[in-house]
């Protein structure tokens, strides 16, 4: 009996793999941090500690660092719908990825989306590996949210795409931005706070004796 062995990397590619996640990273934070408009490849190329032209060797333009950050952004959304059970209720499951998009956000993992006419977007949208990640996950949620629907946990009057692009609208919502910059919140309790306005509405509802009024806005 034969028994296949991985055929062994170089050193040299591996060094090189190391470097081309180093740049993916800096890349995603500085989209995170600015967006795509105002980065620049100089930028990146500081963060990372190279020369702009052993950048190039990896990546040939500003679209395609860019592309390179959502795409891994996009696998991780992946993975992480993936490892959820579609035996659990469906809304519990809606909460866990919105909370989890929103955790990236905070901690400044999460690229902001591009804008429109942004040449990022027509990256994005000619990049089959993204695209076939973005199907994939939306799918997924949209198949939740119908069931969310059919089970009354979530309005049916609501189109389910209004529904998912809320939820999507949430992974670069400014709201969590403006709540850290006050520093009257943690994370989590942002999280909370953001998730409660999302899932629970505005509409004001019978407050239990026990439960404690939000802060005031100073």
């Amino acid at each position: 009996m034969h028994t296949s062995v991985a055929p062994r990397v170089s050193f040299k590619a591996q060094m090189l793999k190391v470097r081309e996640d180093a740049i993916i990273q800096a890349v995603n934070r500085l989209l995170a941090e600015k967006g795509f408009d105002a980065m620049t490849v100089d930028e990146v190329a500081a963060r990372v500690g190279i020369a702009k032209a052993s950048l190039y060797k990896h990546f040939p333009s500003k679209e395609d660092l860019a592309a390179a950050a959502m795409v891994r952004v996009m696998r991780q959304a992946q993975a992480y719908c993936a490892g959820l059970s579609d035996d659990d209720p469906p809304l519990e499951n809606l909460r866990a990825v919105t909370r989890w998009t929103m955790q990236l956000k905070l901690a400044g993992d999460m690229p902001s989306l591009p804008s429109q006419n942004s040449s990022l977007r027509s990256a994005l949208m000619a990049n089959r590996e993204y695209m076939d990640g973005l199907i994939e996950v939306s799918d997924r949620l949209g198949a939740w949210i119908e069931a969310a629907q059919a089970d009354g946990s979530i309005s049916n009057r609501l189109p389910a795409i209004a529904v998912l692009y809320t939820l999507y609208a949430r992974a670069c919502d400014p709201v969590l931005e403006f709540l850290k910059m006050g520093g009257q919140y943690q994370d989590d309790e942002i999280i909370e706070l953001v998730m409660s306005t999302c899932f629970d509405g505005l509409n004001a509802r019978s407050q239990a004796p026990d439960e404690t009024p939000a802060r005031a806005v100073h």
